[in-house]
Order: structure tokens, then sequence, then C-alpha cells
């Protein structure tokens, strides 16, 4: 650590996110690697110390002999201008040297309002912002995660972008980077070789080019680039690694607990979720697998609590076999055991209360809508009938702490079915009153509503959005219509959630957007203490971009899309047929039912999904 580090530290906030040091870093002899990697994630320490994906890649590539991974976060303000002020680069934390040291800088990019984060960590580590600028094979830019399915409002910024999961693409690129440091390439022979690599995207070489009206015409591959990139997955998850020794952060960080992760993908299909379309197909881990990580994550970590994780936890086939072998193992060493992720309609009651015995938390689904009609429309699959039945049970069991999550904007919402949330938060808070077990506590039932944001690859991803002002007249509608003081009521901001829209489904035109509002000020747009809406729309206004050709305007059904040379794996014809059966308010059955012939499964060795 710098004297001028040490000088410093004293006088920001949370200086634990600052100097590394934590049971578990890995810390490599220089002279003993040849590569050096720079993994940032564009949020602060708490947050990023919280990814799971993170965490999983820094170990994958500290395996990797001769290559050493550190990480790098976004500080907070005040932080980031105290380094101004004193000189200070961005650094990594395990060997406190600056970015610009390192040879590769990888990014994980999990949320659109992280990007302006991205511009500002190459800023604050001496590396030029755009791609262009970097000439040089040295400080070579690479992006995953979930947001990069539609990387093209960061074409300008990042060299090559992995698509899916890294476990083995990643190492791929590193080796070939590796060889080319050896024989002294060029950055264009790296990037013709890494762009012939499955699921690698070399944005600069795509030509896009777009009618008058503003849509895109086309996007031409060069070079002999890829029509298509489609995403990598890994096929079976038990043979992946999974760190059991993973760094222990030295501050409370957001999930501060050990996460074991049970099974990627999802069953079911609800037409609002990227995630749930852009991580099919499903691969589970087996419990006997999860109870050997289990132990290990407990025993490495000394935490009190270990988490299931996944998109739809209680959708494991395994469930109740695996938690009974944790829970033998957590239950006399007083470690709680808690699933996140349930749905209303495979709730049980029983599994609950064993889960729950070191420590009883609240109760948290999301109905997503109010109404049987919307409900049928998102396929979200869960009845009026099962969530009141699923509350009964709960109150009957002793909870009485519930949260109930729900959008408002959905694709042919009403206001009957933003009423319909509130006549169905009466319905549950009547259900309270005559099965509570335990009434002298009261209940408290928390309600939180989102701004609908339609994401690429959904069934949902040509739709409108509506207006702010819209989403605020609904949001005044459905809290005059809550029927009790026992409901707390909370809601997004939605400015914040319009931007989120833009960025989603944005062209890379929206390059200049950023920057400018980068050059301007923004920074940590996903905290509310530091997100300007008026610096953004100065920005928009100064490239002469409107966001809603983005939001409002909607894409047409045959209108060439800016992701449209990635792929996912599902159809687009399947996901047109999702569409038309919302507008009607038809259902498709979840995988395990019957397969609805989404194309996902023939990214699988066999092709059979183990859902």
């Amino acid at each position: 650590m710098t004297s001028k580090l040490e000088r410093i530290l004293p006088t920001v906030q949370k200086p634990a996110r600052y100097v590394g040091g934590e049971y578990h870093q890995i810390v490599k002899e220089r002279a003993e690697v040849d590569l050096r990697v720079a993994f940032c994630f564009p949020d602060t320490y708490e947050i990023g110390m919280s990814n799971l994906g993170m965490r999983i890649l820094y170990a994958v590539l500290n395996r990797m002999e001769g290559v050493w991974c550190e990480r790098v976060f976004a500080p907070w303000g005040d932080m980031e201008d105290a380094m101004r002020k004193n000189g200070i680069p961005l650094y990594a934390l395990e060997s406190g040297d600056a970015l610009e040291c390192f040879d590769m800088i990888a990014f994980t990019v999990g949320y659109e309002m992280s990007y302006t984060n991205i511009l500002n960590m190459l800023r604050l580590g001496n590396i030029p912002m755009r791609a262009s600028e970097r000439t040089g094979l040295e400080h070579m830019v690479f992006a995953g995660g979930a947001c990069v399915y539609n990387p093209e409002p960061l074409a300008d910024f990042i060299d090559l972008f992995i698509l899916g999961e890294g476990e083995e693409v990643d190492p791929e690129v590193v080796e070939l980077y590796r060889r080319a440091k050896r024989e002294q390439w060029d950055k264009q022979s790296f990037l013709l070789e890494a762009a012939k690599i499955p699921g690698v995207y070399v944005p600069s070489f795509y030509e896009h080019t777009y009618h008058d009206d503003g849509t895109l015409a086309a996007a031409r591959p060069l070079h002999g680039a890829p029509q298509t990139v489609t995403k990598r997955i890994i096929q079976n998850l038990d043979d992946a690694l999974y760190p059991t020794d993973m760094i222990v952060p030295n501050t409370e960080i957001v999930h501060d607990r050990a996460n074991l992760e049970v099974m990627r993908g999802c069953i079911r299909g609800c037409r609002f979720c990227q995630a749930g379309f852009c991580y099919r197909p499903v691969r589970p881990r087996s419990p006997q697998e999860l109870l050997r990580q289990t132990i290990g994550l407990l025993e490495h970590s000394g935490s009190s609590e270990i988490t299931l994780s996944s998109l739809s936890t209680s959708d494991y086939r395994c469930l109740p076999e695996l938690a009974d072998s944790m829970l033998d193992y957590c239950e006399p060493r007083k470690i709680n055991l808690s699933v996140p992720s349930l749905r209303a309609d495979n709730f049980s009651r029983e599994l609950m209360q064993r889960l729950q015995k070191v420590r009883k938390s609240g109760l948290t689904f999301a109905p997503e809508a109010g109404t049987q009609r919307l409900r049928d429309a998102i396929n979200k699959n869960v009845t009026e009938e099962e969530i009141l039945t699923t509350c009964a049970n709960a109150f009957e069991g002793g909870w009485n702490n519930v949260k109930l999550y729900f959008m408002l904007g959905l694709p042919t919402e009403t206001d009957e079915d933003v009423l319909g949330i509130a006549e169905l938060v009466y319905k549950i808070l009547k259900t309270w009153r005559e099965h509570a077990s335990n009434k002298k506590r009261g209940v408290r039932i928390h309600v939180a509503t989102a701004f609908f944001v339609p994401k690429p690859f959904t069934p949902f991803q040509w739709e409108k959005q509506i207006t702010p002002e819209e989403y605020m007249r609904r949001q005044r509608l459905l809290k005059e219509a809550m029927p009790s003081k026992s409901v707390e009521y909370n809601w997004h901001d939605a400015d914040l959630s319009r931007l989120e829209a833009v960025l989603a489904r944005g062209d890379r035109r929206l390059g200049a957007v950023l920057e400018e509002a980068v050059r301007t000020g923004a920074r940590l747009d996903g905290w509310d203490e530091y997100f300007d809406y008026e610096n953004w729309l100065r920005a928009f206004a100064a490239c002469g971009i409107d966001p809603d050709f983005y939001t409002t305007r909607g894409y047409a059904l045959d209108e060439e899309l800016p992701w449209q040379t990635l792929s996912d794996g599902v159809s687009t014809a399947f996901l047109k047929r999702e569409r038309e059966k919302a507008y009607r308010s038809e259902t498709t059955a979840d995988c395990r039912t019957a397969c609805s012939g989404c194309g996902a499964n023939r990214l699988l060795e066999g092709g059979r999904c183990d859902a």
C-alpha cells in the first residue's frame, strides 16, 4: 500500500473496500506469471463480491499456470474523488498494481446501469476508453455476462465479447492471447483468431448500417467473422469447477453468506424474463456433488448461512433429498439454510419449516400480475388459488411476513389488472386473518412494483414500453387502492427504468451517448445517490438521439434487431409464437411437463434437456 493510499483511506467511507488482503485471495509471484488479467466488476465491492459468476471465473483463471487474475471494483464517489486529487490510478486489490499494468482487462456486465462505470473505470485506470484508441496488443478489453446478449451500446469500447458461460471459453481466449503475446502478434491478428472461437463476438468485425428512419438496415460481418455467434454453455455442471475456497470478504457485502448453485436454466417460460430464455437449457448439479460443495464452502468460509442459488430453486428435482442431507450437516452447527426463488405453485410448508429451524425469515413470492388473465399472458403459470393456498399454509406455519413482487406496464395490461394487484393483496390479508397461527405478532405484507423493461431474446423483445408518466399514473392508482396500513408499498424509479430499456435494446449509436454522459459526470447510475437523469437527457440531446426510439416506439416484427448477430439457442420463430400466445392469454407448459420446441436443447450433446 502506498503512502498516499494510507493517508486517504481513513477519510473515505468503508475503507475495507479498497485494501484487499482477504482470506483465500490469490497472490502469485510476478516473476512466475506471463499473463496478468484484471477482472473488473463495474460496481462497488459489496455488489461485486456477491456476484457468483465473478467468484467462479476468478478461480477458473487462477487455476491456469502462468496466469494471475486479480479483482478490481468501482470506487464509491468519495474514494474516486480522493484518488483523482492524489493522482492514484485505479488498482487491483491483490497486488495494488494499477490497471495499466495488466495485459487483459475483463468486465462482467450484469446490469445496464453499470455501463458508465465500465467507461469510468477505464478512465480511472488510464486506459483509453474506445477500442479504436487501443492500437496495440496490450490492454485487451473483453466482457461477458447477462448484458452482452445485446452488446451493441458498448461496441465502441470493448474489443471482444464472450457470449454465454465462461468456464471453458475464457481460458481459451486467455490461452490464445498468451500465444499472441509470445509470438508478438498485432492486435488485428489476435482478434481475427479470437473470432474463430465459438462464443466470441468481435464487434469491430461487423458493419452496421441504418435506414433513413433510424432503424437498422443490416449487420454485415467482415474479415470472415461468423454470420451468427452462438453462446457457449457448460454441458455437465458436475464436471465444472465450483470453488469451495472462495474469498472471504473483509467487510459486509450484499449477500453475506455462502452460495450454492444448484442448477442453471429454468423450466418455466415467463415471457418477460430474459434470464429464463438466455440460460436455457436446464442443467442441474447432482445432490451428491452439491453436498460435497456445501461442506467445503462452509468449512472454508465459516459462514453461518448458506443459500441455494438458481433461477427457480424450488423446481430443483432433488430439493427435498438435498435439503435433508444439507440440514444433517447444518443443524448441529447452527447454520441457516435458505431457499430463495420460491414459487407459489410448489411451496412446501413441511420443507420450509425444516429449512428454517435455525432462523425463520420472511417469505417472498413474485406473482408479477394481479389478474389471472395477465398472469396467463406473461406465462407465469400460477393461479390465484395456488397463491392463496400457499399463503394460508405459510400463515398456519407461523409466518407473518410476506413479500410480493409485481410489474406495471406489462404488455396488454389494463387498469383492471393494476387494481387486481390491490385485490389480490386484500385476499392475502384476509387469508392471514383466517389462518394465522400467531396473530399477536400482526402481519406485514410488503408489495413492490417494477416498471416493465422489454429485454432482448424474450417474446416481449419487440414490445413498446409505456411512458414514465403512464407508469406513475398506474402506480398512483395502485397506491390509492391498497387495502390496509399493514401493507407496505414500494415502487421502482420510472426514469431509471426508462433508461434501462434504452440501453437494453439500444444499438451502437448509443456509444456516443455513453461517452458524453461519462464526460459530464455519470457514474454509479444504479445508486440513487448518483443517478442524474437530467444529465442523461442532456447527453441524448447533445448526440441527437431520441430515447423514445428505443422505448415507446417498440420494434416491428420484421425489423432488423441490433442483437441479431448473436444467438442464445432459442429460435426467433419460437419467441414470435410465444408473443402471439401472450396476446391471446394462452399459456405454455413448463419444460418438465412438455418440450415447447424452443431450440435450446440443440446446444446439448445428444440434444436432450435434463429439465
